[in-house]
């Protein structure tokens, strides 16, 4: 029998509600799964710079040492030294400092560093800006060399090339970030002469901290790359494409190494948070004026306030690089919403 039009006509009428377009109904639960997870991340985030700015607190005050002392000189007073405690406010209970320590920095307050005889925020305004330029070309670095390495070795799987790749990230690897730049400075510096020792100013100075930086990163990098590869390339949407006649080269880079890369996205995330532990050793060796440099200099000198804010500046860098690449994946791989 046909349908009667004036059952249509109600069913579709202005009373009725409107049927939803089943794509903006999953797009919709989309958007509100990518908000859940997102509102659950910034919620991870607020916990972890809280237990951040807890512990850095207890280390500081639990290591030996009397930083009011290391700014008095040697012949100075019972009388002067407690003045200047209370002048940095260690004279009051450790309690009492964290929490004036935390109310500062809701205020927009990192504190004074008497070491530096300057706000806490300007060092670390001055600093962080080199360090994000040395760590973004030492991804370069390491992503130049990792990418090719990487699907030259699963492209190649199981020949000469794979074993030379692999021997190469395995080196990478094996590698102290000291003993490299002892002697990426005696080779390119002291023999050679190309290059400077140490300090900043023009690109010729990051060339050397950059790489040691990178040396450790790419080869992490290779083997996940090569791993992702692999699997992506045994796939059956892979065989397909093959089937069909499309180039190799178009199907190892536009079809293969995307899936692959998503793996890749997470180690490469990591790693950037991780330039600021690594710059630590590698910007006091080469004297590059950035975060490690600083923070070496707080530890030396027991700054407080310094140490405390840039562990707490570099905790917050790290959180946020995490929930910038979560969301990356969502973005790329649906399926990590639909789950």
């Amino acid at each position: 029998m046909g349908d009667n039009p004036a059952a249509v006509g109600r069913a579709s009428g202005p009373g009725s509600p409107a049927q939803e377009p089943e794509g903006a109904g999953a797009a919709r639960s989309d958007l509100r799964a990518l908000t859940g997870q997102g509102m659950r991340r910034v919620l991870q985030t607020r916990v972890v710079l809280f237990g951040i700015s807890v512990i850095a607190f207890a280390l500081v005050r639990l290591a030996p040492g009397n930083p009011a002392a290391l700014l008095m000189p040697v012949d100075a007073t019972a009388e002067q030294l407690a003045a200047m405690e209370a002048r940095m406010g260690l004279d009051q209970p450790p309690v009492v400092q964290y929490f004036r320590y935390v109310g500062n920095l809701v205020r927009g307050d990192f504190g004074y560093s008497y070491f530096y005889q300057q706000d806490v925020a300007t060092l670390i305004g001055r600093a962080l800006p080199n360090t994000a330029l040395l760590g973004f070309a030492a991804m370069l670095i390491s992503l130049g060399i990792a990418i090719p390495l990487g699907m030259l070795a699963a492209i190649r799987r199981g020949t000469v090339w794979d074993s030379m790749a692999m021997f190469a990230a395995l080196i990478g690897q094996s590698m102290s970030s000291v003993w490299l730049a002892v002697l990426l400075v005696l080779v390119f510096a002291v023999k050679l002469g190309w290059l400077p020792t140490s300090g900043s100013g023009g690109i010729e100075y990051i060339i050397l901290p950059a790489l040691c930086l990178a040396s450790q990163d790419y080869a992490l990098s290779t083997r996940m790359l090569r791993s992702g590869m692999i699997g992506a390339l045994g796939q059956d949407y892979i065989m397909a494409a093959r089937a069909r006649g499309i180039p190799k080269r178009r199907v190892h880079w536009q079809y293969a190494f995307k899936n692959a890369a998503l793996p890749l996205l997470t180690v490469v995330g990591s790693q950037i948070g991780g330039v600021l532990a690594g710059s630590l050793i590698v910007e006091r060796i080469f004297n590059w004026p950035g975060i490690g440099l600083l923070m070496a200099n707080a530890i030396a000198a027991r700054d407080f306030q310094l140490i405390q804010s840039i562990l707490l500046i570099s905790g917050l860098i790290y959180t946020v690089l995490a929930l910038v690449v979560d969301a990356l994946y969502t973005v790329l791989d649906k399926r990590i919403v639909a789950s």
